[in-house]
C-alpha cells in the first residue's frame, strides 16, 4: 500500500529520534527547515509532526519548537503490558 509522504517523514523523523541523532529532549529542525529538506510543504510537516505527537513521540511547545520525549515509549505495538521494566 502507498504510503503518503507525510508518514515518510514522521517515520524518518521517528528513525532519526530513537537511533539517537535526535537526542531526547532534543530540539527538531523547525517547520521550514524540515519543509525544505523534505521538499514538501509546511502543512505536510505539521501533519507528520501531529502523528509523532499522537504517538507520543515529541511534545511541541507554543512559539518554542518541537522536541523529542524523554524518555521514548517503546518501539513495540499497543498491548505490550506485560513488559513491566
Amino acid at each position: 500500500m502507498a504510503e503518503y509522504e507525510w508518514q515518510r517523514i514522521a517515520r524518518t523523523i521517528e528513525e532519526e529520534i530513537r537511533s539517537g541523532h535526535i537526542p531526547p529532549g532534543g530540539a527538531l529542525p523547525g517547520i521550514v527547515r524540515l519543509a525544505e529538506a523534505h521538499g514538501v510543504a509546511d502543512r505536510t510537516i505539521r501533519r507528520a509532526l501531529r502523528d509523532l505527537r499522537e504517538r507520543g513521540l515529541i511534545e511541541t511547545l507554543p512559539h518554542k519548537g518541537s522536541y523529542a520525549i524523554d524518555p521514548l515509549p517503546s518501539s513495540d505495538g499497543p498491548g505490550d503490558a506485560e513488559s513491566t521494566g
